[in-house]
Order: C-alpha cells, then structure tokens, then sequence
C-alpha cells in the first residue's frame, strides 16, 4: 500500500489536471534511468488536448501551481469522453467557487503521491491519494482497473511524475 504525505495533494492537482483527456496524448519520447520529461504534468494534459475539462478543474480548485511542482505524482487522469458522462450540470456545477472544496476533493482523489508506473500499479490493490481516501486498483483481467475505472493509457511521463488516463472519473464515496 502507498503512503502519501502533503506532497500527495499536490498530486490530484494535477490528476484533475490529466483527468479530462488523453486518447490524443502527444507522443512522449522514451525515458531511460536519469532521462526526464520536459513537460510537467499540467502543459503535459493541455498539450494532448483531450484534457479540457480536466484542466479548467485544476485551475478552478487552484491546484495548478501544486500539479507543476516537483513532485513526483502519479495522475489517473480523465479525459474529456470520461467527464461527459457525469449527469448532466455536474461539471458545471462543480467548477463554480462555491464548490471550491469538493472540486479539490475530487481531483485529490485522482492523485497519488509518488512516481507510480503501471507495472508496480498492476500489483497492488490499494493506493492511498492524496485526498487521505483509498484507491482500489484490480489487474486480475489484465487491464488495470482503477475504481471503476479502466486505464486507457498508461505511464506517460512528465518532468514531474507520470499520468495514465482513465475513462472515467473517479468520485470519492
């Protein structure tokens, strides 16, 4: 199981960040031990354009300075597609400021604390987010199964950690 410090909520930043696309992702090149990304986890998800919703989160719960920060955070990011299938005036009502706060705890909840690869995700079955709540995480079909949500694409490195897009969002209970 993963322990996550404060450094932990910085990491749903930019989970929230990640969160509202990622099928069109901008091919990262490969990393190698000491090699790092140029983008952090925020330019990463506004650059693969499919992050949209994702990013005004971010930026509404005033997590963005948090997401471009050292780190490392591991994003299960929605795309888009995966925000367009909350009911109808969800996202909208979330991203006005009066929902500030349970904005931020939903994107917290996208973001775990540490550099975690899909490989090491397959094999646990916990991960504690940034937000203090657990994570349920199931590799037994060999897909990666977050919650009820299906990584679509994993391990996308940014200078400041790693995404991997989910296709849909992750609400806390």
């Amino acid at each position: 199981m993963l322990r996550l410090s404060f450094s932990s909520v910085v990491v749903t930043a930019a989970l929230a960040l990640v969160a509202c696309g990622g099928e069109n992702m901008p091919a990262q090149e490969p990393t190698t031990a000491g090699t790092v990304a140029k983008s952090d986890i925020v330019d990463t998800a506004v650059n693969a354009g499919s992050f949209k919703t994702l990013v005004a989160a971010v930026k509404a719960a005033d997590l963005e300075s948090t997401l471009r920060g050292t780190g490392p955070f591991t994003v299960f990011a929605p795309t888009d597609e995966a925000f367009a299938k909350l009911p109808a005036g969800t996202v909208e009502s979330l991203l006005k400021p009066e929902n500030k706060e349970k904005l931020k705890a939903i994107l917290t909840y996208h973001v775990v604390s540490g550099n975690v690869g899909s490989a090491a995700a397959m094999k646990l079955t916990t991960a504690k987010t940034v937000s203090g709540k657990e994570l349920k995480l199931d590799a037994s079909s060999g897909s990666l199964h977050v919650g009820k949500a299906t990584v679509t694409k994993a391990d996308i490195a940014t200078s400041n950690g790693v995404i991997h897009v989910i296709d849909t969002v992750l609400l806390p209970e």
